[in-house]
């Protein structure tokens, strides 16, 4: 049976950011996952992890200015040293946490940068990553993002994603596969997960249309869990999704497939 991980920025946001710990956990969740970390001290989420019995799953490197509509510098040229310094801040707090993966937000592409300067540049930024997290037992994940939530966005199909990788030359980076960003994408979720499967370390789900829970659009999720069981998926699926009409109330798909 897959697990699942509650993502704790979309989820329990009733409550305040430290108490969606003990939210998680009292909904049976084992793991969490989040954007990030970096506005508490490590050693706070630590004790919320710890005094609830949960697993820190996932968070992203620092992503530039998220309230001000950044969503990664990775393929930003005028960043690359703040790119780096985020990398040592990813790696004290999952030291602290537990954490054994951290995902790269590539970012949108900046204007007056043209395709092959940001695809050096994140190139060269997701090498650095890599090596750095590998030193420290942290894997790196990246994703592609669909973008029609987030136009511009670099990355955002999976061929292009591997592509890219091959470039990056590491096997410290896997493919984190979001089931949604790649139903709007590409589709054909099934095969493609099956044919990449060996390069994805991590999955999140959200549905689509809406990006809500699993059940209230037109992806087939119960054959999504059964496909990825059969093909052996280890893994930890985070609920990265909107809840429709309350976390608690839209837990009921979760039941049905424990």
């Amino acid at each position: 049976m897959p697990k699942f991980a509650a993502n704790l920025s979309m989820l329990f946001t009733e409550v305040d950011f430290l108490d969606r710990f003990q939210a998680a956990a009292e909904a049976g969740f084992k793991g969490v996952e989040y954007l990030f970390p970096y506005d508490f001290e490590a050693a706070e989420i630590k004790r919320r992890l710890d005094d609830n019995g949960l697993e820190q799953v996932l968070f992203n490197l620092p992503a530039g200015d998220w309230g001000a509509g950044e969503r990664g510098i990775a393929c930003h040229p005028d960043r690359i040293e703040e790119f780096r310094a985020g990398v040592d801040k990813a790696i004290e707090y999952a030291q602290v946490l537990g954490n054994t993966q951290v995902n790269c937000l590539a970012g949108i592409q900046p204007g007056g940068v043209d395709d092959d300067e940001a695809r050096r540049v994140l190139v060269e930024n997701l090498r650095y990553a890599a090596e750095r997290l590998e030193a420290a037992g942290i894997l790196l994940i990246a994703e592609p993002i669909n973008t029609r939530d987030i136009p511009g966005f670099f990355l955002n199909r999976t061929e292009q994603a591997l592509a890219l990788f091959d470039e990056v030359g590491s096997r410290n980076l896997k493919l984190q596969y979001d089931i949604y960003h790649m139903q709007i994408m590409e589709g054909d979720l099934a095969p493609t997960i099956e044919k990449h499967f060996d390069r994805i370390a991590h999955v999140q789900l959200a549905d689509n249309p809406g990006r809500h829970e699993p059940g209230t659009g037109e992806i087939n999720y119960p054959f999504l869990f059964d496909h990825l069981e059969r093909l052996g998926y280890a893994g930890w699926i985070g609920c990265e999704y909107k809840p429709q009409a309350g976390t608690q109330e839209g837990l009921g798909w979760l039941d049905d497939v424990r």
